[in-house]
């Protein structure tokens, strides 16, 4: 969960989770979105596939980003159990 976390803090790298919830991109259509080196595209991309918060996929020549929302479902139910509130606002 920390490896997620630590990838969420980076606003580039939230920016590019908007443009895959959006649609299924190869890193080039994603540093194309940027005014940054497509080699720092490419780290960002990176630690958002070791954090597991996208997947990869070739297709021919090209390797596909897509979100992996599994990982956005575990961390939202782990943000509900924490903060566990009851309607009186007091821990269940």
């Amino acid at each position: 969960m920390n490896e997620v976390f630590k990838a969420l803090s980076d606003p580039t790298r939230r920016k590019i989770l908007e443009l895959l919830y959006d649609k299924d991109m190869t890193a080039g259509d994603i540093a194309d979105c940027f005014n940054i080196s497509k080699p720092s595209i490419s780290h960002h991309l990176n630690i958002l596939k070791n954090s597991k918060l996208v997947f990869t996929e070739r297709r021919g020549q090209n390797i596909i980003y897509s979100l992996n929302t599994t990982s956005f479902q575990s961390m939202i139910k782990w943000i509900y159990d924490f903060t566990g509130k009851d309607d009186n606002n007091e821990k269940a």
